[in-house]
């Protein structure tokens, strides 16, 4: 036999062995690299910073790197539009996803009972609850059962339109109840007459699968689990995972104030008074950078957020007409209307009853006193400037003083303000004699003696 092929079988019967010490390696690494859990902290409203934090976190995990997604939840609610965000991105992840309600005296409630049955392992905490799940409905007061009267078409209007909105959310919630086996029924009884359980109640009901004091603990007892993962049955390995908590990150935070109603409508405020004060006074600079700023990252927070654009379009007519009344001067009516714009439009404008997402009405007293209060103290100089002597122009000779140069008859030459002018007078005046004039005609003043 050749040598060349002697050493070729060889090679081949030593590839074996390397190869599959290979794929073992690589096998080994990747279980390694799974092993950690992520801890998301869901404290709070349920709002767009949030709903992008918790999107962000779990489309970035894949199952390469990651066991488990847990959400740590304490919410009181939120919007509908960012609960269903988290609950698409929950439902969409390769990773299984657990719902953790703690720590003891957190609660579930609105939005968050949503969140907890979307999850492919819904646990609590010891002295938590879950509930109160019934949706509010945006911009309509809410309704009594003694409250509508016969024949009353608007509040039978508002209860049809409430039936709608408490159908859609009983359907959704008992979808979620369904895809993981969980108590429809009590989930029903959360929507329409706003239920809540506690975390012994819950697991009892088959509300939740597992109350356990802690996020090791919980690794531990849902070890070996069967969960819907991206719709598909999964055993969980979740014993021994290390445990890392992802926080929000700036971008959440920042996102988070901004979408604060309050943060947000001080904001079109200021951007509205920048750019009115950049155009009353060109070459300012400042107030035009800072009031375009301002309005664009206002903009930015008020589509994310559930407002009434009536509402908005009334606060910037109030601060145009209180704009046009210093100009205008009709002696405060125009001004007037415009306070009551800016206040009707502030109150209205967001309307929204959900946690953490109301305007709040000691902000716009303030704000209101504060723009009125501007408005008056423009109205007041400006009659201040009206009352006070006329320092430009024609006028503004009239009774201003000086001293003869020449003078010749009932005509001369006149000092007046460091200029010379021509002059005339109802009497003989000498040079030097200190005059007032009484009134001008062209390029000619007439004087008079003081």
């Amino acid at each position: 036999m050749r040598p060349g092929l002697r050493a070729g079988k060889r090679a081949s019967r030593l590839a074996g062995p390397i190869i599959g010490a290979m794929l073992v390696a690589l096998a080994t690494f990747a279980d390694a690299a799974a092993q950690r859990a992520i801890v998301l902290e869901v404290d709070g409203v349920i709002g767009p910073g949030m709903a992008d934090y918790v999107v962000r976190t779990i489309d970035a995990a894949t199952p390469r790197d990651t066991g488990l997604v847990v959400l740590r939840l304490d919410t009181p609610g939120g919007l509908d539009t960012s609960m269903r965000e988290i609950i698409r991105a929950m439902l969409a992840s390769p990773v299984p996803v657990a719902v953790y309600v703690a720590p003891s005296g957190a609660r579930a409630a609105s939005a968050g009972a949503y969140i907890t049955y979307a999850a492919g392992v819904a646990a609590m905490a010891p002295g938590t609850n879950i509930g109160a799940a019934t949706p509010i409905q945006l911009g309509a007061p809410s309704t009594l059962p003694g409250d509508r009267k016969e024949g009353d078409t608007k509040s039978k209007g508002q209860d049809t339109e409430s039936r709608k909105m408490i159908s859609d959310a009983v359907a959704y919630i008992q979808s979620l109840a369904h895809l993981h086996g969980r108590n429809a029924e009590w989930a029903t009884e959360a929507v329409r007459e706003a239920a809540s359980l506690p975390a012994p109640e819950a697991l009892k009901q088959k509300v939740i699968d597992v109350i356990a004091d802690d996020v090791p603990d919980l690794l531990r007892k849902i070890d070996g689990r069967t969960a819907i993962v991206a719709g598909q049955a999964r055993q969980l390995t979740t014993a021994g995972l290390e445990v890392v908590t992802v926080g929000p990150d700036w971008r959440t935070r920042l996102l988070t104030i901004i979408t604060n109603p309050n943060v947000a409508y001080l904001l079109m405020l200021l951007g509205a008074y920048g750019l009115i004060f950049e155009l009353s006074n060109p070459g300012a600079v400042l107030p035009g950078v800072v009031g375009t700023i301002s309005i664009l990252v206002a903009l930015f927070a008020l589509n994310m957020l559930p407002i009434d654009y009536a509402g908005a379009a009334l606060v910037l007519l109030g601060i145009a007409l209180m704009v046009a009344e210093v100009f205008i001067g009709s002696f405060g009516v125009i001004g007037a209307g415009g306070i009551a714009a800016f206040a009707i439009g502030s109150i209205i404008m967001f309307q929204s009853n959900a946690p953490g997402f109301t305007l709040s009405v000691s902000l716009v007293i303030a704000a209101t006193a504060v723009t009125a209060g501007f408005l008056a103290l423009v109205l007041v100089l400006l009659l201040r400037s009206r009352r006070r002597r006329v320092v430009t122009g024609s006028e503004a000779m009239i009774g201003a003083e000086g001293e003869t140069v020449e003078w010749h008859g009932d005509s001369g030459r006149i000092r007046i303000m460091g200029e010379i002018w021509k002059a005339h007078a109802g009497q003989p005046l000498t040079p030097g004699a200190r005059i007032r004039v009484v009134s001008r005609k062209d390029l000619v003043l007439t004087v008079e003696p003081m």
